[in-house]
């Protein structure tokens, strides 16, 4: 059961039938039959058309029904008015997996997907170019191309870019360990694909190509998954789609694709910008070129290509070392003082192979310098060759990551020949080479912030929701959408956001009293909701110092703000302090809901046309981070010498409780803190505007409004065991990990055989990653834990449970402290873990089980689990509970 994956009967069939095979010369059904032969599929081949007796000697059935079998894949290669005939005949006669090569319409595809679930039969496409596993003889695809065997997948769902990145391949000898062309993913998506790759041993790399996606959590999760273990580049188009009429404009670019570009930033994923991109990161790749800082060198043998690839760098973010001072040294020595010798380094039109070669050993002695762009462009007392040569020789003797760029034509032909055969990256111009730098050393970055897993999670937000909770429920049950600038402040507040006091006046007699009460100076600003900018709608007065002025600022408002809306519908005017702070930054913080994506936060500047950059909850301290240093060298308006310090670390604050909020709030359609004032002192809220929708319906997953599931904090429960000591259940977080080292050395020689079933001493880093950096959405880890005398938190034991290759069950393990054995806490931890598992929808929980471990097999027993003997292993036990189903 937990040995292959739901797909792999699609993947790696054992038998395969092409429905609509045909002799027929330019016919679909002759291309893919004749791949499958001439590719050497080892499996049972079936042809399928009633109008042959045989095809490429082979016997040929009149339906897939004829074979008599049941029959792993086939391929449906027969125009689109026959479809749903031939998908009921293939869910009759046992067909687990099918690739539908022709298009359909909306209509025929949900009667093809309709019929399809009643035989659980699963479909790729319609209009895939089909499937190709070279590794395995497998190339049911609809292409002329010869599809080598290597370490790269590639999903597309788009046909025409798998033939081109097919074509590409076959000429730059880029092999692959799967093609596989999804089509209009009406069933099999990127997200089961995605979770198939990660167990598939031949896949190293992935190439991703999307046109839409359907469910952005399943995407999420299986990238987040697979993106952990193997770096995925990805190329997306679209990118200057029709954006989100209700969310704020984003200067030249459509706000979806920013939003788009935010997630992947999550996702640990490297994204490409063209297809000139995606194939120089796929030869990389398959070069083994892996860059890991975004650090830089470049050398050249002219400045102007030299200053080409340095704007190219600077255009990207990437950073071009300082070269230190016994480099520079070095390099004026071997050199010539006459020469530069600083980097970008211009060796000079004449530079020899020993010069080029003595200067790449220089720089490989600076500690600064972790990867180096050799560039070279033809001149008559330079040999392409002999450089290329020994920039061979050298890339084996020396730790920098090596990058060539041989511009021209005819003259470097050879010399780049060379250098790709070596396996070294080669451009004919600066900027590509620098391009597939940036792409690909961002895949570092990219990993920090994958592992960001979840924010939220603390005490302090646990018990903040259940208060914020009843006043958003307390507004819908009025029919409320938007919330007045009082009650947007309230729930900010509940959340631990600062906001100004606020106080609304119904009438002018009213507002002079309300601002004697709060004190002079004070702001007056309309309370009207339904308006997006109180200031643009004249319905705001600042530093008011006097009744006078509040009496006839209250009647100015409406006048104004009457004039310019007649149909706005004005409540009275709220009034708070005047904010009076020289030395402040303002910044705006927007949250709006992606129609893919979910709620995605943005920070910028207060001025409504700055840059903005985009983030999706939820957030921590280190992706909040991760936002303000994107954003604050846009936002910061005005010199540093004008405004005082800025408190970054109460900007994080208010991100995360920010975070907080829209994850525990699925009522929130839109949220505008503007402006958010900033100092030396810290941060306060001087306006906001909440937008409220139906959330959630009763029953259903309470974070499905997020792409990224956060911090599940409902599963935090306080208990205690039999004699009185307190224990907490919580789901656990990346922070954890100090407190997992204790609990594991703490742990017997035993217990710990027990759990990881050999002998153990020591978790490595990668192990405590894994145990503590888990997405919520298809893995759970229950620890327990308790307070010691000194107040510090003590971890006692841990459940959790990982998605099986299956997809449909999960796998469990358990371990309780020495110390803590035959309190219950077992039970306790496992009760949960179940209902956790039973609520996602799995059909089944299991794990394997020492067979002399009887403390254990007694548990699973009384839990309800159904001891078997091990499909593998005699010295284990298999327990398995059904949670769902037969």
């Amino acid at each position: 059961m937990a040995g292959s994956h739901a797909l792999s009967t699609a993947f790696e069939p054992s038998s395969i039938a092409v429905i609509g095979a045909s002799d027929a010369p330019g016919s679909v059904g002759r291309v893919i039959f004749r791949n499958l032969v001439e590719g050497g599929y080892r499996g049972a081949l079936y042809a399928v058309n009633p109008k042959y007796e045989s095809i490429q000697d082979h016997p040929c059935h009149r339906s897939i029904e004829d074979i008599g079998r049941p029959v792993d894949l086939a391929i449906i290669a027969t125009p689109a008015r026959m479809l749903h005939t031939i998908v009921a005949q293939c869910g009759r006669s046992g067909v687990r997996n099918a690739v539908i090569v022709s298009a359909s319409g909306n209509a025929l595809e949900r009667r093809i997907i309709e019929t399809a679930r009643e035989s659980r039969l699963r479909l790729i496409g319609p209009g895939s170019l089909g499937i190709a596993r070279p590794g395995s003889g497998i190339n049911a695809a609809l292409t002329r191309i010869a599809v080598k065997p290597g370490e790269i997948a590639l999903v597309s769902q788009s046909g025409a870019m798998c033939s081109v990145v097919l074509d590409w391949a076959l000429t730059n000898d880029v092999g692959f360990s799967s093609v596989i062309s999804l089509g209009g993913t009406v069933d099999i998506d990127y997200g089961e694909t995605l979770e198939y790759l990660i167990h598939d041993a031949r896949t190293r790399y992935i190439l991703l190509y999307v046109d839409h996606i359907r469910n952005a959590r399943r995407f999420m999760s299986a990238l987040r998954s697979a993106s952990r273990v193997k770096p995925i580049i990805l190329l997306k188009a679209g990118r200057h789609g029709r954006s989100d009429n209700n969310a704020p404009e984003v200067d030249n670019t459509s706000l979806a694709d920013v939003v788009f570009d935010a997630a992947m930033r999550r996702a640990g994923v490297v994204r490409v910008q063209n297809i000139d991109q995606l194939f120089f990161a796929a030869k990389a790749l398959s070069c083994g070129f892996r860059p890991r800082e975004d650090s830089l060198a470049i050398v050249s043998n002219g400045s102007g290509p030299a200053d080409l690839a340095a704007d190219r760098a600077k255009d990207l973010g990437t950073e071009l070392v300082s070269l230190g001072s016994p480099t520079v040294a070095t390099l004026e020595r071997i050199g010539g003082r006459e020469r530069h010798s600083h980097n970008p380094l211009d060796l000079g039109g004449d530079a020899s192979a020993k010069l080029y070669r003595d200067a790449i050993l220089a720089l490989a002695e600076d500690a600064a310098v972790s990867n180096l762009l050799v560039i070279l462009s033809p001149h008559a007392l330079v040999d392409p060759v002999e450089v290329a040569q020994d920039i061979i020789d050298l890339a084996a003797q020396v730790r920098l990551k090596l990058c060539c760029c041989w511009m021209g034509g005819g003259q470097v032909a050879e010399a780049r020949m060379l250098l790709a055969q070596a396996g070294l990256p080669v451009f004919s111009s600066p900027e590509a080479a620098i391009e597939l730098f940036h792409n690909i050393s961002r895949f570092h970055h990219s990993q920090t912030l994958l592992l960001q897993t979840a924010g939220g999670g603390s005490a302090t937000a646990y018990r903040r929701t259940g208060g914020a909770r009843v006043l958003i429920e307390t507004l819908l049950n009025q029919r409320r959408h938007t919330l007045s600038a009082m009650e947007s402040k309230a729930l900010l507040r509940s959340f631990g956001i600062p906001v100004t006091h606020t106080t609304v006046a119904r009438d002018a007699t009213e507002a002079l009293f309300v601002a004697e009460q709060t004190g002079f100076p004070v702001a007056l600003k309309v309370d009207a909701p339904e308006l997006a900018s109180k200031s643009e709608s004249g319905g705001v007065r600042l530093n008011l110092n006097t009744t006078e002025a509040v009496w006839s600022a209250y009647h100015d408002i409406f006048e104004t703000v009457r004039q310019r809306h007649p149909e706005a519908r004005i409540n009275g005017v709220s009034i708070e302090p005047y904010l009076y702070r020289p030395q402040s930054r303002a910044f705006s913080i927007q949250v709006h809901r992606d129609a893919i994506f979910g709620p995605v936060i943005s920070l910028g500047a207060q001025d409504a046309s700055a840059p903005r950059t985009f983030a999706l909850p939820p957030l921590n301290a280190v992706l909040a981070r991760d936002l303000i240093d994107s954003a604050i060298p846009t936002a910061a308006q005005g010199p540093r010498s004008q405004v005082g310090a800025l408190n970054r670390v109460a900007i994080e604050q208010v991100l995360v409780s920010v975070s907080d909020l829209v994850c525990e709030l699925p009522w929130v359609r839109e949220l505008a803190i503007d402006p958010l004032f900033i100092d030396a002192d810290g941060a306060i809220v001087a306006d906001a505007r909440v937008v409220i929708d139906q959330g959630l319906p009763a029953g259903s997953d309470r974070y499905a409004h997020m792409a990224i599931h956060p911090y599940p904090l409902h599963l935090i429960q306080d208990w205690k065991v039999g004699d009185g000591r307190p224990v907490r259940t919580r789901p656990v977080r990346p922070e954890d990990a100090k407190v997992l080292l204790a609990f594991f050395d703490a742990l017997s020689p035993e217990t710990r055989f027990m759990r990881f079933m050999e002998e153990l001493n020591e978790l490595s880093p990668a192990m405590v990653a894994r145990f503590t950096q888990i997405d919520y959405d298809c893995e759970m880890a229950l620890i327990a834990t308790t307070t010691t005398d000194k107040g510090a938190e003590l971890m006692i034991g841990i459940a959790r449970y990982a998605l099986a290759a299956d997809g449909e069950s999960v796998e469990f393990a358990l371990v309780v402290s020495d110390d803590w054995q035959r309190h219950g806490l077992g039970r306790r931890l496992m009760g949960a873990l179940i209902e956790v598992a039973r609520n996602k929808g799995y059909r089944n929980i299991f794990g394997d089980v020492l067979g002399n471990n009887a403390k254990m097999l007694r548990l699973m027993h009384s839990l309800g689990f159904l001891v078997q003997p091990h499909p593998e292993e005699s010295s284990l036990r298999r327990v398995v509970k059904v949670l769902h189903g037969n």
